[in-house]
């Protein structure tokens, strides 16, 4: 039947649902996902949505984090907390024997996060202690320093994980004003599917969110790139070199026209080999045992990046061919041998992308969140089979800000 859209009215707050039955198994498969809430929200305290996620994964307050782990475990009920930069989301999984108590220990961390300080101690202990561990982590260290660049200004400059000085500041009164302030009715979307009756289970999530405020609305934040050309190097003992690249690529989620972006990106460097970027730098030249690139198009921002690792002495030559081949690909586009190859990779994969539940909810949940149409996909399908090569092109050229390239680079 697929994914229904709807709203529950808790509190006088009008909270969209996307709710999709599930009969072949006795599942319930909940997220709350709290809409601008993720790392966009750090400020000048990066690290401190992470944070604030890794306490929602300790526990409650009065049964601490062990006794609430054992609770999960002891029913076989899945509760986790993650963040990305616009959302934060608790995902709840439980067999329906246990659906009630799965919903009544949510209901209970949503009440009572572990607010301690010693919870916190050694959740910033163990961050800190990851963050010296990437000190010597090249692929993190070019691609923070990318973001710094090409997102200047933005939370994106920032690594969602904080930094070690970021992190050493952060104290208990911060999460505990970010998760009330997040946490909230008017940033809600309740993503749920499984073996149960709509009225049923609606009436029991209403139940469990009840707990929640309604006091607050967090803002979108939109992310500009940057369209100055630059380049950052940094020394390091290293046997190779590491090269992370990025430019503007203005798209929006809702522009008709961003199936050709999908095309394009897929046939310039996201499909492995046969891309663009991986038949010139390591088929054709050996510089790179892999070398991708793609365009990434989110609700707050898009860009295009990549990345590859050469020798030392190649570094050099392959930013350049980078640059020469990104040039020549909005100057030229693509072939209809290329073309052919990406249509029937997108078109003959799609099945592949909605056979699970989760995927399904998760496709759903993204259409939604975005103002898209639940029948888009298919549309975009369609749209992409009847691709002309011309228009592509002409796509491809109208977009010559890809060519401001920034660059990254580790080496020796």
């Amino acid at each position: 039947m697929g994914a229904q859209i709807k709203h529950i009215n808790i509190k006088g707050v009008e909270i969209p649902l996307i709710f999709e039955k599930e009969n072949s198994l006795p599942i319930l498969n909940l997220q709350l996902v709290f809409t601008n809430s993720g790392y966009m929200q750090d400020e000048d305290k990066s690290g401190l949505v992470s944070l604030s996620t890794k306490l929602l994964n300790e526990g409650t307050k009065k049964l601490g984090t062990t006794k609430f782990a054992e609770e999960l475990e002891n029913s076989a009920i899945s509760l986790h907390a993650s963040n990305g930069f616009e959302t934060l989301v608790i995902e709840l999984s439980s067999i329906k024997d246990v659906h009630e108590k799965s919903l009544e220990l949510l209901k209970t961390l949503l009440k009572d996060p572990n607010y301690d300080e010693k919870v916190l101690e050694k959740l910033k202990t163990l961050q800190i202690g990851s963050l010296k561990r990437k000190e010597n982590d090249f692929d993190y260290i070019a691609e923070k320093n990318l973001k710094e660049i090409i997102f200047k200004g933005s939370a994106l400059e920032n690594p969602s994980s904080g930094t070690i000085e970021s992190i050493s500041k952060i104290k208990l009164n911060d999460i505990k004003t970010f998760l009330t302030k997040s946490l909230d009715l008017n940033n809600l979307i309740v993503v749920v599917g499984g073996d149960f009756a709509y009225d049923d289970i609606v009436n029991k999530i209403s139940d469990t969110i009840s707990v929640l405020a309604e006091k607050n609305k967090n803002k979108t934040k939109k992310i500009k790139i940057s369209q100055k050309s630059e380049t950052k190097e940094i020394i390091k003992e290293t046997q190779q070199a590491y090269i992370y690249f990025g430019s503007p690529f203005f798209v929006d989620v809702k522009d008709e026209d961003k199936y050709m972006a999908k095309v394009a990106s897929f046939i310039l460097g996201g499909s492995g080999f046969g891309s663009r970027l991986m038949e010139e730098i390591r088929v054709k030249r050996g510089l790179a045992y892999s070398a991708y690139g793609y365009i990434s198009v989110n609700k707050s921002y898009s860009y295009f990046t990549g990345y590859l690792q050469t020798k030392l002495e190649s570094a050099n030559e392959a930013k350049d061919l980078v640059v020469s081949l990104v040039n020549e690909f909005v100057k030229n586009g693509v072939t209809a041998e290329e073309l052919e190859s990406a249509k029937k990779f997108l078109l003959g994969s799609e099945p592949l992308r909605t056979e699970t539940l989760s995927q399904r909810l998760n496709r759903a949940f993204t259409l939604f969140y975005r103002g898209l149409e639940q029948d888009y996909n298919e549309k975009e399908l369609e749209k992409i089979e009847n691709l002309k090569l011309d228009d592509l092109n002409k796509y491809i050229k109208t977009h010559d800000e890809i060519e401001k390239l920034s660059f990254s680079i580790v080496r020796k």
